[in-house]
């Protein structure tokens, strides 16, 4: 059985991908050289993700400068790469409307050409003073992704409550994913309660001290994406370096063995689920 794998949420058009890797934790006293600019770094990236069986890779967007290197790159691989279009929660410029009016407008000017609206949510970990502003940003991009009959992918850290308040008032029942999901049984059943929702699951899952192992049978197959979130958050093995989308195996790895299940019932079953959610 040929196994495929979908990278729900991965960077790769990003500017770390733009110089070579270094040591994310070199030791103590060591000098390191300027990082040699690797002009295809993101390419390279991509076609190792290819290589190494990862057949489809998400871009999400997280800040209005981050549109046009997104596009360029998935223009590059046509049928490979779909994109998503929002604005993260840490990103919101002063003129929060006029940057909300942009993505609406690359929405509707670019018909079939988006998959969901994201990276958007709340993150009170690094901006807890901008609690009411990145809620509304956020109510907003829920609406416009309701309008658009899309799918949303919700960063949210330290702001479940928020999250789950701006959901409640929706119009309508909204449905996406909670990406790089790390919390609890209960969380789960919180999240379920609001709308039809997925959770991607990536390196947090193989990290030392993760619970994910124990909260995946309440979440089951039927509801997991697998995501990199690359360059961040690599998996063990990899831990320390920076991460990429050929990386994604290591985590369908975890998975299986946290749930008892051949790797390919999950390889299967995720690629499935990822496909329905985005309609690829």
């Amino acid at each position: 059985m040929i196994m495929e794998l979908i990278d729900s949420h991965t960077h790769l058009y990003c500017d770390d991908f733009l110089t070579e890797e270094q040591p994310r934790h070199p030791k103590k006293g060591t000098i390191l050289p300027p990082p040699a600019p690797t002009p295809r770094g993101g390419e390279e990236a991509v076609e190792r993700a290819l290589e190494a069986g990862v057949s489809h890779l998400i871009f999400p967007a997280n800040a209005l400068g981050e549109i046009e290197p997104m596009k360029r790159l998935a223009a590059k691989f046509p049928g490979k790469i779909s994109m998503a279009m929002g604005v993260h929660p840490t990103e919101l410029t002063d003129d929060l409307d006029a940057a909300l009016d942009i993505i609406e407008k690359e929405l509707e000017s670019n018909p079939g050409l988006y998959c969901a609206v994201g990276e958007i949510g709340i993150d009170l970990y690094w901006e807890p003073e901008n609690r009411d502003r990145q809620m509304r940003a956020f109510d907003r991009q829920c609406r416009i992704a309701l309008r658009h009959d899309l799918p949303i992918i919700i960063h949210c850290r330290d702001g479940l409550n928020e999250t789950l308040e701006v959901l409640r008032g929706l119009p309508a029942v909204p449905r996406g994913v909670f990406h790089s999901f790390g919390g609890t049984v209960e969380d789960v059943a919180r999240i379920r309660d609001v709308g039809d929702f997925h959770f991607g699951i990536n390196g947090i899952l193989t990290f030392k001290n993760s619970t994910l192992p124990a909260v995946l049978p309440s979440i089951g197959l039927d509801r997991i994406l697998l995501e990199t979130d690359s360059p961040y958050l690599a998996p063990v093995p990899y831990r320390g370096r920076r991460n990429q989308s050929a990386y994604l195996p290591a985590i369908a790895a975890a998975v299986a063995s946290s749930l008892s299940l051949p790797l390919e019932t999950v390889a299967f079953q995720t690629t499935a689920n990822t496909r329905r959610l985005f309609n690829l």
